[in-house]
């Protein structure tokens, strides 16, 4: 822009370099790195400054100054690497002043490479004596404040997503997050349209290389498939007879099912949750599975019924309404053709969840004006009734306000993928007694001791954890009061 253009100019005449960047990190601190600025748009101001920085100074020296008091602020920060993952593969990534519409900010970190790789060929191919001779002339020595152990090349060739990266200490974890964030896409996926989730994989694949993203792509293949393999069962269930397609009309077609089928192993762990779907359903599921296992042979399905979209219409004496709700939902709803009203324990113990999550989830309907509560012979167990006219529901509707307020962060708080944090809970669970055995042995290890001594004596399992890992583990058993930190040392809870 014309205003960096004209800082550039006036530090060449004035060159009040360090006097820049000890004003600009001040005002980092004071107006951006502080509790109040979302992680967001942290990372968001962090791309921003690279870019300027770039263009004033091109050898890296301003952005190696500024750059680390950014990047040790976001270390701290739990929501940082998902806030990354988000910003290099959302649709909007960080490019508010460039670049085009709909590009997320890993296609233009992969345009800049491009760039750059071109500019770097012709920097040194097809150079005559002459052109080098011009070249030294103008070469100029990097400025007092760089860093020795730095030469300019290397910090002209650092890009934006190896900046990043650096933020979160190692690639892997920056994949093992996107894929966590992929899974939990594709698993709310109500189509199969992932053409946008390939692309990203292609240009991730680039910078990671195929191997880190191997698991992604064979999640993605698991969708393609799927979309194949739905349309053979549903035209081979069609034209069998005795099935579902031949039941009466009242039961439900198995055109309204649509199954995501996975290969477990590859996938990230996922959330289970007992749920007693309808008897309707239930033989519309079991009729697919027992298809899909002709079809692939040996190969058999297992449901994970508390997983995926529902989408219903309920029909009512004066009005009709249409929701897309999560499985367990469209079960409560469900039962309430049976009969109009029902008890929550007897609700719950009906579709097999326990009390209090059916009091979560059912809130929803409640507040949308479809159930209305009422308090039963015992307190803790209350009534919940269909609301068949709208003149019905006028004295429920101070409940029905606080309920949906309720339902709404209850859900957004719900996973269906177990998260990084609990995947790495999980696995570093087996080094836990190694752990206490080293410092019930030696009293007291610092960080970099206990992971080096992890490194050298653990061979079954083998580890191959990062130290922040190791760090969050630690912090946990702090947490839980089985260890202790003291002056940076570790040992056990007294």
């Amino acid at each position: 822009s014309p205003a960096i253009e004209d800082l550039k100019q006036c530090l060449e005449y004035t060159g009040q370099h360090s006097k820049l960047v000890d004003s600009f990190i001040s005002s980092l601190r004071y107006r951006l790195l502080t509790a109040g600025a979302s992680t967001n748009d942290i990372l968001h101001q962090y791309v921003s400054t690279i870019k300027a920085l770039r263009s004033i100074d091109p050898t890296g020296v301003f952005l190696e100054a500024v750059g680390e008091p950014i990047r040790d602020y976001l270390r701290g920060r739990k929501d940082t690497i998902k806030c990354i993952v988000t910003m290099l593969t959302d649709g909007s990534g960080g490019n508010t002043s460039g670049g085009n519409a709909g590009d997320n900010l890993l296609e233009e970190l992969n345009r800049d490479a491009e760039n750059q790789e071109n500019a770097d060929y012709d920097d040194h191919t097809n150079i005559d004596e002459k052109q080098a001779w011009l070249n030294s002339e103008s070469w100029e020595p990097d400025p007092v404040e760089a860093d020795p152990l730095k030469g300019s090349r290397s910090r002209r060739k650092i890009d934006i997503l190896g900046l990043m990266v650096s933020i979160i200490g190692s690639k892997d974890q920056l994949v093992n997050e996107y894929r966590v964030m992929l899974a939990e896409k594709l698993l709310s996926k109500s189509d199969f349209d992932i053409d946008s989730d390939i692309r990203t994989l292609e240009l991730l694949k680039i910078h990671f290389g195929e191997s880190s993203m191997q698991k992604c792509e064979i999640m993605l293949n698991d969708l393609i498939d799927s979309k194949r393999t739905n349309s053979n069962i549903k035209t081979s269930l069609l034209n069998a007879p005795g099935t579902v397609a031949g039941q009466e009309e009242a039961e439900i077609s198995h055109d309204v099912l649509d199954a995501t089928i996975i290969s477990s192993n590859f996938w990230p762990p996922i959330q289970t949750e007992d749920l007693a779907v309808p008897a309707s359903v239930d033989k519309l599921l079991s009729d697919f599975a027992q298809r899909f296992h002709q079809i692939k042979t040996p190969r058999k399905l297992l449901w994970k019924k508390n997983l995926g979209t529902v989408k219903l219409e309920l029909q009512f004496e004066d009005r009709s309404m249409q929701f897309t709700v999560v499985p367990v939902q469209a079960a409560i709803i469900m039962r309430f053709q049976e009969k109009p009203s029902w008890t929550s324990k007897a609700l719950a113990t009906e579709i097999g969840i326990p009390v209090d999550s059916l009091n979560r989830r059912i809130g929803f309907w409640t507040s949308k004006g479809v159930l209305t509560e009422s308090v039963g012979p015992d307190a803790d167990d209350h009534i919940f009734t269909i609301v068949d006219s709208m003149s019905d529901v006028n004295k429920n509707s101070i409940v029905n306000e606080s309920c949906e307020a309720f339902q709404m962060n209850e859900d957004e708080g719900e996973s269906s993928v177990a998260s990084v944090e609990e995947q790495l809970k999980k696995e570093m669970t087996v080094y836990e007694k190694f752990i206490i055995g080293m410092l019930t042995n030696f009293g007291n290890m610092t960080l970099d001791k206990i992971h080096n001594t992890l490194k050298m004596f653990c061979a079954e399992p083998s580890y191959d954890k990062s130290l922040q890992q190791l760090q969050s583990f630690l912090s946990g058993l702090v947490s839980d009061e089985k260890l202790e930190m003291r002056d940076g040392l570790y040992l056990l809870k007294k």
